[in-house]
């Protein structure tokens, strides 16, 4: 990069941590559980046209600082031509010093790609566009071999309760070597705020699940066979992307009554929602533990805020923020009902706003019981936070209120397969901090101590934590 930008030893600010990193973290394969890469993409082994399709199609990140650098919609999500639309990132990317998206492109232009002595900018845009856009359609870089060159193990993509898993299926039969899961992603049984979408997913169940759904037990019952269907065919975890936790009191008659109203297409009330969603999330919990599934709650988004664009351009454009919900009560009333019925789950929480990192590591600490190491992890920086200073306040709230060293590390939660630099940046982030407390005299100078702590984070404590063998 120019003037060395990014060089070997980025963020690495001392000797102790340039050793950490060097020689404990680079080297680490990369145990990615949670992510959103098409999985049809890599059946296929699928090759990219050009640097447009593989970077900035499906990146919500890039379309939210490219609207803010006054790009129109036509060159972020519209009709105008992959080069044109590069073109106009380039012209944003000058324009994001301290965000981590000037990082996280110039990361991923030396891996894979190798470019590492230009900066992106509109007098570079085309010659770096062509040289990956090459890259990019020749076998080298199709997408499987793209996952291999960054060291990836394992991943875990996500995916609804009614889709068929044909594509994991075509993977596991070709026998690609790194693993590749589901994870269960059961947010459409809880869509309460859009009755006709609720009812159509029940259609779609019904059709899935091989069988008429009447009543909410029945619903229930098609909702585990789909669940049993994702067990068989490799899923270990779940995911459940929530404004907050959900666990009102109700009675099963009330339940019942408003799944009469979901059945006939009539709207609920913001209780009636509540409750419905407080049922909905124990009995999926449940059906975690007795799987001896891993289960993630990603907590606090406010979703699809500009209704003008999400009409134009649908969910999971770069539409959302974060939101102020109260987590931390009916959070703890959730995890105990379900240790008081021991039934809870390994169970990893994520916040996405950052006044609550504290509460979610202290969290943690009330329902760890002895039954395996970290079985309570608060989740790694998500999404708004996945950045150097969200990083850093998520490993030091953690380690100052729980156990770093059982910490199940990073993960991408992207739809890029050139994101895989994301662990890069967070293991150069962690072994920075680590080096700064050693050279201050806060932690010992003990590097084959601390390396292993290094190498666990980075790799080997989710291996060992989650239920899927990558051999």
């Amino acid at each position: 990069m120019a003037d060395g930008f990014i060089g070997e030893d980025f963020l690495l600010q001392t000797k102790t941590a340039k050793k950490l990193y060097h020689d404990y973290a680079e080297n680490m394969p990369i145990y990615d559980y949670h992510c959103h890469l098409p999985a049809q993409q890599i059946a296929q082994n699928h090759r990219f046209g050009n640097l447009t399709q593989a970077w900035l199609y499906g990146d919500h990140y890039k379309w939210r600082a490219m609207r803010t650098n006054g790009v129109a919609e036509k060159y972020i999500t519209g009709d105008a031509g992959d080069f044109e639309k590069f073109e106009k990132w380039a012209q944003t990317v000058p324009y994001c010093f301290g965000n981590p998206l000037y990082h996280w492109t110039h990361l991923e232009l030396k891996r894979p790609f190798g470019i590492k002595n230009k900066l992106l900018c509109p007098d570079t845009a085309k010659k770096i566009y062509e040289s990956a856009s090459d890259m990019l359609r020749s076998e080298e870089f199709s997408v499987r071999n793209i996952i291999r060159k960054m060291n990836v193990k394992l991943l875990c993509t996500t995916e609804g309760p009614l889709d068929t898993l044909e594509h994991h299926k075509k993977i596991r039969s070709d026998g690609f070597k790194v693993k590749v899961h589901t994870a269960w992603r059961p947010d459409q049984a809880m869509e309460t705020e859009n009755i006709q979408q609720l009812g159509s997913f029940i259609a779609g169940l019904e059709k899935a699940a091989g069988m008429d759904i009447k009543n909410y037990q029945l619903f229930i019952e098609a909702l585990q066979k789909r669940h049993d269907y994702f067990h068989e065919n490799g899923c270990r975890l779940s995911d459940h992307g929530l404004e907050t936790a959900y666990a009102e009191d109700y009675t099963e008659n009330e339940i019942w009554a408003i799944f009469s109203k979901i059945r006939n297409g009539r709207n609920l009330d913001f209780q009636e929602s509540i409750n419905f969603k407080s049922a909905m999330l124990f009995e999926l919990a449940i059906m975690d533990y007795e799987a001896g599934w891993v289960q993630q709650f990603h907590l606090g988004a406010l979703r699809n805020n500009n209704t003008r664009l999400l009409k134009i351009i649908g969910k999971d454009s770069g539409l959302d923020s974060i939101g102020d919900f109260e987590i931390a009560r009916p959070l703890a009333k959730l995890l105990d009902r379900l240790d008081t019925n021991n039934k809870l789950a390994k169970t990893i929480l994520y916040n996405l706003n950052p006044r609550d990192n504290a509460l979610i590591a202290t969290m943690i600490g009330n329902f760890q019981d002895g039954s395996a190491p970290g079985k309570m992890q608060f989740g790694s920086a998500w999404w708004f936070l996945d950045q150097k200073d969200g990083m850093e306040q998520q490993i030091k709230t953690l380690s100052n209120m729980g156990l770093l060293s059982r910490f199940i590390g990073m993960l991408t939660d992207s739809r890029s397969f050139l994101s895989y630099p994301r662990h890069e940046y967070f293991r150069r982030i962690l072994c920075n901090m680590l080096g700064n407390d050693v050279e201050a005299g806060l932690l010992p100078n003990d590097l084959e101590l601390l390396g292993k702590m290094v190498e666990n984070i980075s790799f080997n404590n989710a291996k060992e934590y989650f239920p899927m063998e990558i051999e």
